[in-house]
């Protein structure tokens, strides 16, 4: 059998040179872009999590060196809408896995089902959270905009924590202040987190279109599985500020 074919005009078109719409010209075959689009985004992943992990080593030295006022400033979130992101994400995880699934399955339906789903998941979080930051504002914990440092010297001033801990006790107003710097990075870790979903939103809101005309489930499904890491990658972020924030020397 040939492995060569003439076209309308003529020419001899050899089959080995073919290759499917999605691979570009500049990589001899789609195992070879698969992996290298794959290496580039793992490499991606890997500034993302340096980046964080910068956050992370900031928070816990200035968490040692003011260890009151960090267990004292914790007091003021909210557990309960931070255990309500967790699980919004935890579920995102999942959709956008089986998302994955359903482009890898050729099930375009599916495929726009868990892509909407996840779309909407990430913006219940970030409603979630513009809740807890109007709360901030409204409680002047926001360093440098809104700030007071009158909840710490008086924990009693503020009905609601002192109900849910009154064995806390007024910090002297040197280690109160400190306190600023615990929802400075607060801002700074869950702020650049809500950054990154906002970027996922906005591409999940592009697959969606691009899933809708076909795209996808043609077997080119690198885009999705890309980005699928982009998102369990953000997620477990979330996984990290969660226990850190909320709940360690919480009580």
């Amino acid at each position: 059998m040939s492995d060569s074919s003439t076209t309308a005009s003529g020419a001899v078109v050899d089959a080995h040179h073919e290759h499917p719409p999605y691979q570009r010209h500049h990589f001899e075959s789609v195992d070879q872009q698969f992996d290298a689009t794959n290496f580039a985004m793992w490499l991606f992943l890997l500034t993302e999590i340096m980046f964080f992990g910068g956050l992370f080593t900031a928070y816990l030295i200035m968490r040692n060196w003011y260890y009151p006022a960090f267990v004292e400033a914790s007091h003021q979130l909210n557990i309960g809408w931070g255990t309500a992101n967790t699980g919004v994400l935890i579920v995102s995880s999942f959709t956008m896995a089986m998302g994955v699934w359903s482009a890898e399955m050729r099930k375009k339906g599916l495929l726009i089902l868990f892509l909407s789903l996840t779309f909407i998941l990430g913006l219940a979080f970030l409603g979630i959270k513009s809740i807890e930051y109007s709360e901030k504002w409204e409680k002047h914990h926001v360093p440098g905009l809104n700030w007071s440092d009158a909840s710490f010297v008086n924990p009693a001033s503020d009905p609601e924590v002192h109900k849910l801990y009154p064995q806390d006790k007024p910090l002297a107003p040197d280690m109160a202040a400190k306190t600023e710097m615990y929802f400075f990075l607060y801002f700074a870790m869950t702020g650049m987190h809500a950054l990154h979903m906002i970027i996922g939103i906005s591409i999940l809101g592009f697959m969606l279109v691009r899933a809708r005309a076909g795209a996808y489930t043609t077997g080119h499904v690198t885009y999705v599985e890309n980005f699928g890491l982009y998102w369990h990658f953000v997620d477990i972020v979330w996984i990290f500020l969660f226990p850190l924030l909320y709940l360690i020397s919480r009580y």
